[in-house]
């Protein structure tokens, strides 16, 4: 009876989206997608596989030295007839050989005998024997199915090692622990304590990792074994009887307790055992106990509930973790493309990247960043993707060095104290000093020249010294941006294809273009540059005189201050009885006498004023020319619909040209979506259905029987609430998300052009009023091609318009008739006034108000 009532516990929708992910996990992939399932975990000997054993009804081989020495998952499915299939799941760390040789161990019984015998050899396939005592990362993945079997998904993990010994070394020790800890760590797994009465349960290390990993308790269940090995009356005994009551160590899902198979039971039926179980539990201190907590039929039912109810907390998160999991399963397709095998098809697949890569570099060469590629502004990680930022800001970096380091030697007034450190260094150089250096470049150029002027070819020579920085200062920059561009382009390629293709266009296609570009760049910056390294100066920019008369002023105003302030101490006011004559003749006193100094004076003046005009426009010169010119302007041509178009067929093929790693990655991405999306297609309908689904658990009958006589509300009151509750639902489900619901009063237009046979329009009640999230009827997406004639244009869907129904009000059919005849109308004619439509209530059928509300 207990068995039959862990069915009623579960619907063919719930086996379906367990059977899914159980083939997701049997593929190898369950470490990054989890169902929730039920980990058995204890201390050696702790009799755990006696408890699957039980629960399953297959007496899994053991021995009273030996223990569990790999990861067994159990799956328990009902069916009509028996059957058991066994076969393993390879460690990650397996090599390719020995994983393809796991994956062939596959193993289907007609007979229970034969578990035994299947269970050895695949010991021996995964390297594990009863002499070596060795243990394994793999897991044996056990399916039984059969008419008397609990729908679950149980997972037993090998016994928790306390020391080291001749078979179990400190490598096994750190393996074991390694498996158990992520087991229980899985947020979805139901831990399942299970420890030995024989042992004192303070001294049991797996209470002390339960603790650890689930500290609230929220999804530990323990289960206490071989109760019979306690004495009887003893304080020991009483001690595991408090435990069971949650009275020491608590667990929100509470203490169970079996009875197991002793030495001499060992070959005892399982009626026979279970019947072994019950006499124990109706004797002594074991009978007080609740009923509920004792014996292994009411686990196996315990254990249903607990699944369920964890399937039912964990479904929405599992959603969006399935979600994730197809998102990037499609990335991933999309990266690789469509199969191809024939030039044609390499040479379309790159036609579909390079229009693809064209689009993106447009957007990042004009700063157009709306493209999910681009990411978001605040992160740091997709900075590199927008190009256009990258270069402005390196651009403003390069401008901000040519104003502060362009300079061969920083000029300062003065000497002092602070920059005498730099300008022993050669970093700095005073005024002065300046001038004296001059002065020998002007008496060896000296030509016919008047006392004070000067041979303008000497502005260039002093020029030249002092730029000598910015043919590095330039091409480093050049280079960064060429760096830059360079990267973003292993990115755009890389978000729109598989790695093997972005290898193959940057070997033939991309790193020969970019170092051409490379040297038109450099040369580009010779050219820019040759008037500042070879050239006279030569400058038609008001700026440049306008930057001498600044120079000028500043520094006359400098001379006047200090004069001022040295003759009569004047800082900022005049003191009383200044005489104007003395203050004329401090400010007009000669400044200097000798002419070639003054010479020298003014060809640095000159030169100051070119060099900031100079720099002006050499910054703008590499950015324009060299930069835009060479690099940013003609980047999305790089690859083109059009450049695809030139290459050579033997190019396309070393490009294009899948490996045999890339088909099979196609292959295993492809299988793996179709299951994600079956999954997700029956949580999603979970997620949007009310409390009364199938979901919710049902209540496990109790040992009272119902009264017959109990009242029953009237059918059609049942009928009336029935419609009140869909109206309020639907009117809720509206509000959350109107976009994405259907409406069911809004009828639907479906016309398909040049079909033979167009649908008929649809009927408003044919269909499942349930409230989803999102409906199963997607009116946005294209008919698929296998319902539609090849020569058929896609199909028009038009929504009409209709307020919300009244659920109170039965619909006649010539209602229903005059509302079809309106639909029929409406099409290609505009709205008339603004006037709501007339209510169209819908009647909800029995049937579906059964269905729906479980009445």
């Amino acid at each position: 009876m207990a068995q039959d009532q862990t069915h009623l516990l579960q619907s063919s929708d719930q086996l379906r989206l367990l059977d899914e992910v159980d083939k997701l996990r049997s593929q190898g992939i369950s470490h990054y997608l989890s169902l929730p399932q039920l980990v058995v975990v204890g201390d050696q000997s702790s009799g755990k596989s006696s408890v699957l054993g039980a629960i399953s009804g297959i007496t899994f081989p053991t021995k009273d030295e030996l223990c569990t020495c790999f990861a067994t998952e159990v799956i328990l499915r009902k069916a009509a007839s028996i059957n058991i299939s066994v076969n393993i799941i390879p460690s990650k760390h397996r090599t390719p050989a020995e994983e393809a040789k796991l994956k062939g161990f596959n193993k289907t019984l007609q007979d229970l005998e034969e578990f035994a015998a299947v269970v050895d050899k695949a010991k021996e396939a995964m390297g594990v024997s009863d002499t070596t005592g060795a243990f394994s990362n793999d897991v044996l993945r056990v399916e039984i199915s059969g008419p008397d079997k609990p729908h679950l998904t149980i997972v037993d993990l090998p016994g928790l090692i306390h020391t080291e010994n001749k078979k179990q070394t400190a490598a096994d020790l750190k393996l074991v622990w390694g498996m158990v800890r992520a087991y229980m760590e899985n947020k979805r797994s139901i831990i399942l304590a299970v420890i030995s009465a024989k042992n004192d349960y303070a001294n049991q290390a797996v209470l002390k990792l339960a603790k650890e990993i689930d500290s609230s308790g929220t999804r530990t269940l323990g289960v206490i074994t071989k109760p019979d090995m306690l004495p009887v009356g003893s304080e020991s005994e009483r001690s595991f009887v408090g435990l069971s009551k949650n009275e020491d160590i608590v667990f929100r899902l509470g203490w169970h307790i079996v009875r197991n198979r002793n030495y001499e039971e060992r070959n005892v039926s399982n009626g026979a055992r279970d019947a072994n179980e019950a006499a124990f539990f109706s004797d002594g201190i074991w009978k007080n106990l609740a009923r509920t907590m004792v014996g292994i039929k009411t686990l196996r039912t315990r254990l249903s509930k607990v699944l369920l109810d964890q399937i039912k907390a964990e479904l929405p998160e599992l959603v969006l973790e399935i979600e994730n999991n197809l998102e990037d399963c499609e990335t991933k397709l999309a990266r690789l493309g469509t199969k191809r095998t024939t030039i044609e098809e390499q040479r379309f697949f790159l036609l579909q990247v390079g229009q693809s890569f064209q689009s993106l570099a447009k957007a990042a060469v004009g700063g157009a960043y709306d493209d999910a590629f681009f990411g978001d502004s605040s992160s740091g990680l997709d900075y590199a993707k927008r190009l256009r930022a990258v270069v402005q800001n390196l651009n403003l970096d390069f401008a901000d060095t040519m104003r502060k380091s362009g300079q061969h030697r920083q000029i300062c007034e003065k000497r002092t104290k602070d920059n005498k450190k730099d300008r022993i260094e050669g970093r700095v150089i005073a005024r002065a000093d300046f001038e004296s250096e001059i002065l020998v470049q002007l008496r060896s150029s000296r030509g016919r020249e008047l006392p004070g002027m000067f041979n303008p070819m000497i502005v260039g020579e002093i020029f030249r010294q002092q730029a000598k920085p910015w043919g590095t200062i330039a091409s480093d920059h050049a280079h960064g941006v060429w760096e830059a561009v360079k990267s973003f382009l292993g990115l755009a390629l890389g978000a729109l294809t598989d790695d093997d293709t972005v290898d193959g266009l940057f070997r033939e296609v991309i790193d020969p273009l970019m170092q051409d570009r490379l040297e038109k760049l450099d040369s580009k910056l010779e050219e820019v540059l040759l008037p500042y390294v070879h050239g006279h100066p030569i400058t038609y920019n008001h700026y440049f005189t306008e930057t001498i008369q600044a120079i000028r002023q500043q520094r006359q105003e400098d001379m006047i201050r200090d004069r001022l302030n040295e003759k009569f101490g004047l800082n900022s006011t005049i003191p009383k009885g200044l005489q104007m004559s003395d203050l004329i003749s401090t400010v007009t006193a000669r400044q200097e006498a000798d002419m070639d100094k003054f010479a020298c004076s003014e060809i640095l003046l000159c030169m100051e004023a070119y060099y900031k005009v100079a720099m002006k426009v050499l910054v703008d010169n590499v950015a324009l020319q060299a930069i835009e010119a060479c690099l940013m302007t003609h980047l999305p041509d790089i690859i083109s619909p059009a450049s695809v178009m030139q290459m050579e067929g033997e190019t396309i093929r070393r490009i294009a040209a899948e490996s045999e790693e890339s088909q099979e990655l196609r292959e295993q991405l492809i299988r793996k979506a179709t299951v994600l999306k079956s999954g997700l297609e029956i949580c999603k309908r979970y997620t949007g259905r009310r409390s009364t689904s199938s979901l919710s658990l049902a209540p496990i009958p109790t040992a009272a029987p119902r009264h017959q006589n109990q009242e029953v509300e009237p059918k059609e009151e049942l009928v009336q609430k029935a419609n009140a509750d869909l109206r309020s639902s639907l009117s809720r489900s509206s509000r959350a998300n109107s976009s994405d619901l259907f409406e069911p009063s809004a009828p639907v237009i479906v016309q398909q052009s040049d079909s033979p046979e167009p649908p008929a329009p649809v009927n408003v009640q044919s269909f499942d009023w349930a409230p989803t999230k999102k409906p199963a009827f997607n009116f946005e997406a294209k008919p698929q091609c296998e319902d539609w004639p090849s020569h058929s244009q896609p199909a028009v869907v038009e929504r009409l318009p209709v307020p919300e129904p009244d659920p109170f009000e039965e619909t006649p059919k010539k209602s229903q008739n005059k509302v079809v005849e309106m639909m029929k109308k409406k099409k290609g004619k505009k709205a008339r006034s603004q006037e709501p439509a007339p209510e169209v209530p819908i009647e909800v059928p029995e049937a579906a108000s059964e269905h729906i509300f479980g009445l």
